[in-house]
């Protein structure tokens, strides 16, 4: 029996630790199901350095084109883009349109290494609170409520719960006074 290769993207070696904000974005996906078994998709997308949870998206599915909508919809939102984005080597991640993407944008594609979740430890410990606190102790029903639960325990995230990590600040008081100081703040 053959095996097959597994495709990985270029640039995947690289282990920088993000210094200051919008410097590496993370990203990864989760699955769950809704009351009737049907599979919803979530893309969580970190900023490796403040913490904060630029989206936490719930779909059916995600192609490299949703995943690059949600994108274009952040860096519109937040009138900022990432230099880097850290990713694993999905299907979806390492499709042409995304590398594509990040090439127009003047992104940098961090692939991690296939089979290894810790190298993107950001993101992966944000997926760990995200199932134990929100999806684990939700029923769904519906699509439009996971996207409208998903986005409210976000914003408590981002909001109202200090990090250590952080210096007992919330991400989002992170940024902001890293951005008044423009510099990093002592833990």
């Amino acid at each position: 029996m053959v095996r097959k290769k597994r495709r990985t993207g270029p640039g995947r070696h690289q282990r920088m630790r993000a210094t200051r904000p919008d410097q590496m974005w993370a990203l990864d996906f989760q699955v769950d199901v809704t009351a009737n078994g049907r599979q919803v998709r979530f893309l969580n997308i970190i900023d490796g350095y403040t913490r904060q949870a630029l989206a936490t998206r719930a779909a059916r599915s995600f192609t490299a084109d949703a995943t690059i909508a949600v994108l274009d919809s952040l860096v519109t939102t937040l009138g900022r883009r990432p230099e880097h984005i850290r990713m694993d080597n999905g299907p979806e991640l390492t499709a042409h349109a995304l590398t594509d993407w990040c090439r127009f944008a003047g992104v940098d594609p961090a692939y991690i290494d296939p089979g290894s979740p810790w190298q993107n430890g950001t993101c992966e410990s944000f997926n760990g609170r995200f199932r134990d606190e929100f999806l684990t102790c939700e029923q769904f029903d519906t699509l439009l409520e996971v996207q409208v639960l998903a986005e409210d325990w976000r914003t408590e995230y981002n909001t109202y719960r200090p990090h250590g990590s952080l210096g007992w600040l919330t991400p989002d008081a992170y940024h902001r006074q890293w951005v008044t100081n423009r510099q990093p703040i002592p833990a």
